[in-house]
């Protein structure tokens, strides 16, 4: 079985397993009222159909009222950026996945980020990954916002310590397996942690900036948190960006719709909302 935490009876954080479970099942509770219906439909149509009823559900507008822009990839000045591909997020062992699973399920988000890893390995082009990491002192601030308040309750991405790798392996904060050989290929550029959701406290700005890059291909998790704090971030910071929209997925519970959310959000500040078939023929041809 996948360990996901690393705490024995207290941990240095302060949770012990019975704090840890507990906020678990406070988090599933939570969103099984708000679930069932749709996994009921997912575990009753086949996979491709409840892929197409998705895509049907999220479509863009037949009639745009905001102008339609579109970013072009630039050999060497363009690189796929994917924050958090790791097993909290996107597995069925992940410590997320009764929030984000039918989402994930539903956009073929897993298969989707590793189409976009052979694309860009294939092409040449750079890839960088923007992590989460959570360490010991990470549990000991005096204030959090509401999911930060439950990522640290249910020990998202804990890790023993930044230079520490015991339990790692297998744990919610490694990497999702199928993408290890991409991911630790020797080329790809593994980003600091970032600590809440945007690149602002890591040095992805810096590693995209000392390789040239200006333009991004942006997916991973999640779509409504890291992924569109990444977004905006980078737009900030000047950066063409363009997002692949069903290579990431967001959390359905009681407050809302995660995915949806960060949809309508990327329709309206991206450089470019893209799906992954388009994506990844768009970096095969700039090779």
């Amino acid at each position: 079985m996948t360990q996901h935490h690393n705490h024995d009876h207290t941990c240095e954080c302060g949770h012990t397993e019975e704090s840890v479970d507990l906020a678990r099942r406070r988090v599933l509770a939570g969103v099984a009222a708000a679930g069932a219906a749709g996994a009921a439909t997912v575990a009753g149509t086949s996979l491709q159909a409840a892929t197409d009823e998705a895509k049907a559900a999220y479509a863009d507008p037949e009639n745009p009222g905001l102008p339609q822009v579109d970013m072009d990839i630039s050999p060497g000045r363009t690189a796929l950026v994917v924050t958090d591909p790791q097993i909290d997020f996107l597995s069925e062992d992940g410590v997320t996945w009764g929030v984000v699973g039918e989402s994930v399920t539903e956009q073929g988000t897993v298969d989707n980020i590793e189409r976009l890893f052979i694309a860009a390995k294939a092409a040449g082009m750079p890839v960088f990954i923007s992590p989460h990491y959570y360490y010991p002192h990470d549990h000991k601030w005096q204030f959090e916002g509401t999911l930060e308040k439950t990522m640290h309750a249910i020990g998202m991405f804990d890790r023993l310590g930044p230079l520490n790798l015991d339990n790692f392996e297998g744990s919610g904060a490694d990497w999702m397996p199928q993408y290890k050989k991409y991911i630790e290929d020797g080329e790809t550029i593994v980003c600091s942690p970032h600590k809440v959701y945007s690149p602002a406290q890591n040095d992805l700005n810096l590693q995209l900036r000392k390789r040239g890059i200006d333009k991004v291909i942006l997916a991973g998790m999640s779509a409504n948190l890291c992924t569109q704090a990444h977004l905006y971030e980078m737009l900030e910071l000047g950066y063409e960006v363009a997002v692949v929209r069903d290579a990431t997925a967001g959390a359905k519970v009681p407050e809302g719709d995660g995915y949806l959310a960060a949809i309508i959000n990327f329709r309206m500040v991206a450089n470019g909302v893209w799906w992954t078939d388009d994506a990844v023929k768009r970096i095969s041809n700039s090779a």
